[in-house]
């Protein structure tokens, strides 16, 4: 897909349409919510970061609560198959989303057929994780971002890297393009299929997230040459910044975000006692403590944070792929 027909004003316009999706808060539709199962659909395959998290809330949820909360992973299309699901399920808080950057800024700026529409489908609940990526190698590949470098400049064309979402693709052709390299993107539907393309040697490196690359690395299949922030990674505190291991300080971060959504039309109080109760899980330090540990990296906020912020990142990420064009994100 070419990125030459995005513009900024796009994604500009599109932020400014998006608008806080839900009813006017009634008290009443939350007294005696939820009095039946719910579902939180992942748009992904089991087992990436989306999928943990969304399973570690579900739990609580379903402990607290009282009601079965099933996690139904329903991959595909970028996310958009089962942020379509949602978006046409009853605005009654039982079907939520465990959506993504790529579900509500990147597919809406580059995809213009999207099965639903991001800006007025959705009521925003609450962000559940801000994660961070890693580059990784097999444990018998490069020892360094420097090495790898310097490989693929020996090889152009020849090397190939793996990445999930649009948000990972488009981190890891911005890493390539600042590196001077030249080498084939192979996109992925999820992190469980980046691990064995690693694994396999069908992807020389990859970009990934934290919870997903963490348990390779601890097991010695994995080593991670890189973090794509330069935030603190107490996980792995020697691992560098990819700007500060590459030398290319105009690298900014590349990162993930999930949040819970729920189908435009959503009672307000509902969404207000979703996010109540993922801040209640949230407060506890043992499951914050369990989450870490998984790669995870959970923050709430209230609904119409959530939709602002979802608006900031759209304008954020229009502008950066209007400065990039002709990068190919497939």
């Amino acid at each position: 897909m070419s990125l030459v027909r995005v513009a900024v004003a796009v994604g500009i316009a599109l932020a400014a349409a998006i608008m806080p999706a839900a009813a006017q808060s009634d008290p009443g539709a939350a007294a005696n919510f939820p009095n039946r199962p719910i579902r939180i659909i992942v748009p992904f395959p089991p087992g990436g970061p989306t999928d943990l998290i969304a399973r570690f809330v579900g739990q609580r949820m379903s402990e607290h609560w009282g009601q079965p909360v099933v996690i139904e992973n329903r991959a595909g299309a970028n996310t958009a198959i089962g942020a379509q699901m949602v978006a046409k399920s009853a605005p009654d808080g039982l079907t939520l989303l465990a959506g993504m950057d790529t579900t509500m800024v990147l597919n809406p700026i580059l995809t213009s057929n999207l099965p639903y529409d991001a800006a007025k489908d959705f009521a925003p609940v609450t962000l559940l994780a801000k994660n961070m990526s890693l580059l990784v190698v097999r444990s018998d590949g490069p020892t360094s971002i420097k090495e790898l470098i310097a490989r693929a400049k020996a090889n152009p064309g020849r090397l190939n890297m793996g990445a999930g979402t649009i948000t990972s693709r488009l981190g890891a052709l911005l890493f390539t393009k600042s590196a001077g390299i030249d080498v084939q993107l192979i996109p992925y539907k999820g992190s469980a299929e980046i691990v064995q393309g690693v694994l396999s040697g069908s992807v020389e490196f990859a970009l990934d997230s934290v919870g997903s690359s963490l348990p390779m690395i601890e097991s010695r299949q994995f080593r991670a040459l890189a973090k794509y922030s330069n935030r603190p990674l107490p996980q792995l505190p020697d691992v560098p910044s990819l700007s500060k291991a590459a030398e290319l300080p105009e690298i900014d971060e590349s990162a993930t975000w999930i949040g819970l959504l729920a189908p435009a039309g959503t009672p307000g109080a509902v969404l207000n006692k979703l996010h109540a109760e993922v801040e209640r899980i949230f407060a506890d330090p043992a499951m914050l403590e369990r989450m870490q540990k998984a790669g995870l990296f959970p923050v709430s906020s209230k609904p119409g944070e959530f939709d602002a912020f979802i608006r900031s990142e759209t304008e954020r990420w229009s502008k950066v792929i209007a400065d990039n064009k002709g990068l190919r994100l497939e």
